[in-house]
């Protein structure tokens, strides 16, 4: 998909490769030591293609993008494997629509992005950063206007919400609702972070909006495709 494709090209040019993988590539490449018997022309040209992986999480612990070791499981790092699931559940949402013939995968494909940002930030506790670490990972509050744009367009195209809506709608409608709900998750890991002051607050408002877009968004696809959207009644006790 053209237009798709030339928005993804256009959003990587503008954050380039995310600061917390840059560093973790040339971690690689200074760390992973060569085979033994690889002759140094074989093992400069190895370096050119490093690894994937590095041995340096195997006790458990990771580097921030300020090159802070914490353990894997601190909130930093929750916050951003929450952030990467949430990405990879929005690439899906735009493949289904993709199938069912529709036109806003151009947005998410944005969203991804936009994700792509949020993790640069949470990367970067404010405690231990750098002005020049700040200054690379900033997260701005246009991205939630522009969501807040996106939701006010699709609403408009929407019949009144009238009752609690389950998730469904076929399979664009049930994957975006499922995706809005990993966001809710994504957004409940980022406010502690906001809260401590190790994260910018237009991250957690950004996902408190994502949500919005995706809920909005799922019930659109519903409504396109002409599948009906559950209603919740309340079972008989």
């Amino acid at each position: 998909m053209a237009t798709a494709a030339l928005c993804a090209r256009r959003c990587l040019g503008r954050i380039r490769t995310p600061p917390w993988a840059v560093w973790k590539a040339r971690m690689s490449q200074d760390r992973a030591e060569p085979p033994k018997g690889v002759s140094p022309s074989s093992e400069k040209e190895s370096r050119r293609f490093p690894k994937i992986y590095t041995k340096t999480g195997d006790k458990g612990f990771s580097s921030t993008f300020t090159g802070e070791r914490r353990a894997k499981d601190d909130e930093i790092f929750q916050a951003l494997g929450t952030l990467d699931e949430l990405n990879s559940a929005v690439g899906l949402c735009a493949e289904f629509g993709e199938e069912s013939g529709h036109t806003f995968m151009e947005e998410l494909h944005r969203v991804q992005c936009v994700l792509q940002d949020a993790g640069a930030n949470v990367a970067t506790p404010i405690s231990s950063a750098r002005e020049s670490h700040l200054r690379r990972t900033t997260f701005s509050e246009q991205p939630v206007l522009e969501l807040e744009a996106w939701i006010d367009r699709y609403t408009d195209q929407l019949p009144p919400l009238r009752a609690f809506i389950l998730p469904s709608g076929g399979k664009s409608s049930a994957t975006l609702h499922l995706t809005r709900a990993i966001c809710r998750r994504a957004e409940r890991c980022v406010v502690p972070l906001v809260k401590a002051g190790e994260a910018d607050a237009n991250v957690a408002k950004y996902l408190n909006r994502l949500s919005d877009y995706l809920f909005v968004l799922a019930r659109h696809a519903a409504h396109k495709e002409g599948k009906k959207e559950m209603i919740y009644v309340r079972p008989d006790v």
